[in-house]
């Protein structure tokens, strides 16, 4: 893999894994137009995967913090440079729902895992799953008094939300776009839906690593460094991606977010249909 192609991926990665838009129907799509593109198992995206994880970690840590803090009270001093906007205790109990919401994908994810590899190496399959991200996009904007808070999470919206996180298992199946849809249907606000669902987003990306681990140690020592390019082009790109995001959400509605799946979507089944 040369650098160039590595450095383009990972900002597309930063780009579209935090806008429920599918970063797994980009990677897969616009790979399969490269020439001569490789990678043992799915060892460079979860590389590119880690690196947006990484712009997650940094922009929520004080979330994070308030939630480790939370689970050994009096074990840290408070830190008063750090202002979150949810009480400990709601924290505390935020833990336990992620944990709940992570079973699922978790399960799925382990049980399906050959299957799922092989779907990622199919760019019509992602287009198509992409409209499908679109559709759900475009209704999550018919729900109406979504106006409830994380302090209102009970364990059945962990679990809801949960089970839409292993649909986006599926390559095109936006993960941000399922679980903030999910969370709205719920009747959660838009930011607290994106909230809880790029929390959430932390150990499914760390899991997703773990089982692909043992697949960098196939990586070449030529690519490398196009590996790591592509770790901080994600990274830096991805958390400017988080700040917009937060904009757009306060003002815009994710159909806008349902026009350019579908356009994307249909755009490559008639690219792979002509030319393919």
């Amino acid at each position: 893999m040369n650098l160039p192609t590595a450095i383009v991926l990972g900002i597309i990665q930063g780009l579209t894994e935090l806008f429920p838009v599918s970063s797994s129907a980009h990677l897969v799509i616009l790979q399969s137009f490269f020439p001569g593109f490789e990678q043992p198992g799915a060892a460079f995206d979860v590389m590119l995967h880690l690196g947006t994880l990484s712009a997650v970690i940094f922009y929520f840590r004080t979330d994070l913090w308030t939630m480790f803090t939370s689970i050994v009270p009096g074990l840290f001093p408070p830190d008063s440079s750090l202002k979150s906007d949810t009480s400990s205790p709601t924290m505390r109990k935020m833990v336990f729902f992620l944990i709940m919401a992570t079973i699922p994908a978790a399960f799925f994810g382990l049980l399906f895992k050959d299957y799922i590899h092989q779907m990622f190496e199919n760019a019509q399959v992602a287009a198509l799953f992409l409209i499908i991200t679109g559709m759900m996009l475009f209704l999550s904007d018919k729900a109406k008094n979504a106006q409830r808070n994380l302090r209102d999470m009970t364990m059945i919206d962990s679990v809801i939300i949960g089970f839409s996180q292993a649909f986006a298992l599926m390559p095109g199946i936006s993960r941000s776009g399922a679980t903030i849809t999910a969370g709205i249907f719920r009747k959660f606000n838009r930011q607290d839906a994106a909230r809880f669902s790029f929390l959430l987003s932390i150990p499914a990306v760390c899991g997703a690593a773990i089982l692909e681990m043992p697949y960098l140690k196939d990586v070449s020592s030529a690519d490398r460094f196009s590996y790591a390019a592509g770790f901080i082009s994600a990274a830096l790109t991805g958390f400017l991606s988080l700040k917009l995001f937060f904009l757009i959400i306060r003002e815009a509605r994710l159909k806008y977010f349902a026009y350019y799946c579908w356009i994307f979507g249909f755009f490559t089944l008639l690219v792979k249909f002509v030319f393919f």
